[in-house]
Parts: C-alpha cells; structure tokens; sequence
C-alpha cells in the first residue's frame, strides 16, 4: 500500500530536519560557540578506554602501575608482551614441547606470566587473554606457525585457563572471563604461516574444548586485522571475514566476542567500521556476540612503512612523536567520543606500554597521548551523559556530563581536524543555582593537562577557548563556586 504524502514526506526529510537541528551546535564547532543544556542527559557514558599490554617492560627496568592504575582500564588485553625475554603470554614460552604430556604441570614454565599478569591484576583491570603468539616482523619465523598438533594445543589452552582461574599447578583464580583464539591470523606470515583452513580447524577444536569445559566463559576472535573496504561508501568485507563467519554460523562454534583491529588517520572510521561489523555479524546469525575493537590507534596517512625496518631511525622517531604528541592525543579522545554512539562492546587502544605506539617513551615517561587518557577517565566522573552534537569529520568532537549528586559537571573537547581555535562554551541548564567555578586543563604542544586557567563564569556562563589552538584536547571542570568570604 502506498503511504500517505506526510508520511513519505516526514521520511524523506527527516534527516534533513535533523541535521537542521543540529546546525547552530555544528557551526559553532568549527566558529565562535557551542551550547551545552545539562537538562538534556540521555544515558551513561561508557569506559571504553581499554587498553593493550600491562604495566611491566623492558626486563623489569621499567613498572607504570602507577599510571594504570590512574587510568583504571576497563579490560586490558595481552598480545606481544614484551617483558623478561619477550616471553610472557604466548603459548611457546609456557608449553615448550609437544612431545610433552599437556595433564603434567612439570611441563609448563608458568613463572614470567604469572608476574606479568599479577600487576595487571593488581592495578585493578580484568584480562583478555590472548592464545597464541605475537608478532614476528623477521624474516624467519619462529613461532607463529600452526601447532603439530591441534587437538594437543587446545588441551594446552585449557590447562592455561584451570592454571589462571582454578589455581591448578600452583597458580590463581584471577577470574579472567575473554579468551582470545589467536591474533590476526589473516597477517600471513607475520602471524600465520598456516592456511585459512588450517586456522578455522584451529579455532574450532580450541573453542569447542573451552566451552565444553566452562559454558560461561567468553571465548572468540580471531582478532581480524583486515575487516574489509569501504568502496563509494559502502563496506565490502573481506573475504577471510565472511569464511570465518560462516564456517561459525554453519558448524555451530561458539563465538562469544567478535574482535578485530583497526589504524587509521580519520578518527571517523572506527564508528562507521563498527556499524558494518556489527551488521555483518547480525547477518550471519550472532546478533548476540559482542564486537571488540581491541587495537586501535592513529597511523598518519595510514603508512605502515615507518615502524617496518626500512623505517628505521629519524623517519620512525618522528612518526611516532606524531603518534604520541598533541595530534595523537586529539586524535584518541576524538575517537573516544565517537565510539560512544557506536554499536561496540569494548575497544582496547595499543598499547599502553613502551612502545612506538605507546602511550609511554622508552623510559616510562607519559606521552601527550597518555594525559589524553586522562581526561577521558576523567569525564567518567561526571557519567550522566549530556546530549552534545554528533561527532562529524572536520568537526571539533565534544562530551559533557554530570555526576550523580549533581554537584559537579564536564565537558571534554577534541580538536584533531583542524589548527582553528577551539569554540567557546556557553553553558545551559546547570543543575545548581548561583555562581559556577571551573577548572580549565589543557593537552597541547606545550601542556599535559595542567590546569591553563581557574576561575568563576559570569552570570551568562561563557568560557572563551578560541586561544587554545588545534590540535587540542580540552577538559572543563564545573562545580558550584564556594560562599565568598565577608
């Protein structure tokens, strides 16, 4: 039956309307001003600030518990940790020879990760375990090939599990709940030097034997480094992710999490990739597995070449002060903001360690991109979510809340598109009467999210942030100013 006209009309224009709604707020992202109604809150916002790696680096010389611990992750993955000897985690550092029998704890070297995993679990953040082995940029490859047995390397898995949540052989009940079958088993060889029929056999004997052993465990992957393309705007998946999720969906394997990786230079492209992903897993029947976008980072003009070995030196030191100065620190809280209207479970940054991508330098001190964390752990604080205009390309992202009480407020602000000043505030709808303190923190070239300025708003609660020039992160603290002193 045809609709009616109004109906066909309020169709057709609706997004226009929409758009049209938000068109004050999306000037001022870019000019002079930005409204925020604090009457306008619309749920909670969501700690998606997990990470990769734990505190322990570099043979011991170097504990950043104290910074996860400030930071709190929601979840922190483990995948290429390097530790002691780079052994930690992986399956060949713990279980290093099949001939040996999996049932024996003698036969597993457990010592390493168990330190390793005790100052994750320390600092207060659950695990997601990853089962397999990390990367290998070298020519030979060392570790990463299928297991000579898979059926042996599922039991192995499993004594793994009983050893970190049961206490077998010695060990804890850290209640870890993710485990992860592998890691971008698509990067051949780097990761796997194995088939994809190989792979998907391997997942189907190690997820079946977890989940025959503990139904209420989450056990998935494959922590897909190339979920597809987006050609004229539409996403075309590749094609190991559409055989991996048939071969689930057909033969019935259990798929708790979906987890894939994404790098990219537009912050927009996590969003949009997670609409797609969740779209493709609805349509094979998994409606119910949640997707995890755990590695993501900024990669300027998306060029892997400068952390390969012809990138070595002056070209990779300043790729990665790029990635961990004030535009990569725009550039994750940017992205942040973005996921929280995404349809995604959890996001793991990489990483936060030492690393090239880490949010700490080779000595352990805390990069621009860490403070970036910081504000964002900061906003959560305040996590009655404010309704804010849509983060949009170009545009400068912003998120506001309250707390529960409602005795304290935030807005939060990145400018990674743009060198333009960032717009002013004007603030609506506080839920206290009389005048309004603030604390402004700035992350910038020259700033680490130290208080730039401190002060009481006027009567019109307007603050001036056009001084403060792009790229920029922005945390505005609010709270009723103290009685004045007779």
């Amino acid at each position: 039956m045809k609709a009616p006209w109004t109906t066909v009309a309020w169709l057709r224009w609706f997004p226009l309307l929409v758009l049209v709604s938000w068109l004050p707020s999306l000037r001022g992202l870019t000019a002079e001003e930005v409204i925020v109604d604090f009457s306008k809150v619309h749920g909670l916002f969501r700690p998606l600030h997990g990470v990769n790696l734990g505190p322990l680096c570099y043979r011991g010389t170097v504990d950043l518990s104290a910074y996860h611990r400030e930071l709190g992750p929601p979840l922190t993955r483990l995948h290429d940790v390097v530790w002691v000897h780079a052994d930690a985690v992986d399956i060949s550092t713990i279980f290093r020879d099949y001939r040996d029998d999996p049932a024996v704890p003698e036969n597993y070297d457990f010592a390493v990760t168990d330190d390793y995993l005790a100052a994750v679990v320390h600092g207060g953040s659950p695990i997601l375990y990853r089962l397999g082995e990390s990367i290998e940029h070298t020519p030979r490859k060392y570790r990463v090939h299928p297991p000579p047995d898979f059926a042996r390397w599922a039991e192995v898995c499993c004594q793994i599990i009983r050893h970190y949540n049961e206490g077998w052989a010695g060990g804890f009940r850290h209640q870890i709940r993710y485990w992860e079958i592998w890691n971008e088993p698509e990067n051949q060889p780097a990761m796997w030097t194995g088939t994809d029929e190989q792979f998907f056999q391997l997942y189907e004997i190690t997820a079946r034997a977890i989940k025959t052993r503990w139904p209420d465990l989450k056990v998935g992957g494959p922590s897909l480094g190339h979920t597809g393309t987006f050609v004229a705007g539409q996403f075309q998946p590749g094609d190991f992710l559409l055989r991996f999720l048939r071969r689930c969906r057909d033969r019935g394997l259990p798929l708790d999490f979906f987890s894939w990786h994404r790098y990219a230079d537009d912050p927009a492209d996590f969003a949009r990739r997670a609409q797609a992903v969740r779209q493709w897993l609805d349509q094979h029947g998994f409606a119910r597995t949640e997707s995890h976008l755990n590695e993501w980072n900024y990669l300027p003009g998306e060029d892997w070449r400068p952390m390969m070995s012809e990138g070595q030196g002056v070209v990779r030191e300043n790729w990665s002060a790029e990635l961990r100065g004030p535009k990569g620190a725009a550039f994750a809280v940017w992205t942040l903001l973005s996921l929280q209207d995404a349809p995604i479970d959890m996001a793991n940054f990489y990483a936060a360690d030492i690393q090239a991508f880490g949010l700490f330098n080779f000595h352990g001190v805390p990069q621009k991109t860490y403070f970036a964390f910081r504000t964002f752990r900061a906003l959560l604080d305040t996590p009655r979510r404010v309704q804010t205009p849509p983060c949009v390309t170009g545009q400068v992202a912003i998120g506001a809340g309250l707390d529960g009480s409602g005795t304290c407020a935030a807005v939060l602000l990145s400018n990674f598109h743009t060198t333009l000043g960032l717009p002013d505030l004007t603030l609506r709808q506080l839920p206290w009467n009389g005048p309004t303190a603030f604390e402004l923190c700035i992350v910038d070239a020259s700033r680490n999210g130290e208080v730039a300025r401190a002060g009481t708003l006027g009567p019109e609660l307007r603050l001036a942030l056009s001084e403060y020039r792009g790229p920029v992160v922005a945390f505005v603290k609010l709270q009723p100013a103290p009685p004045s002193v007779p």
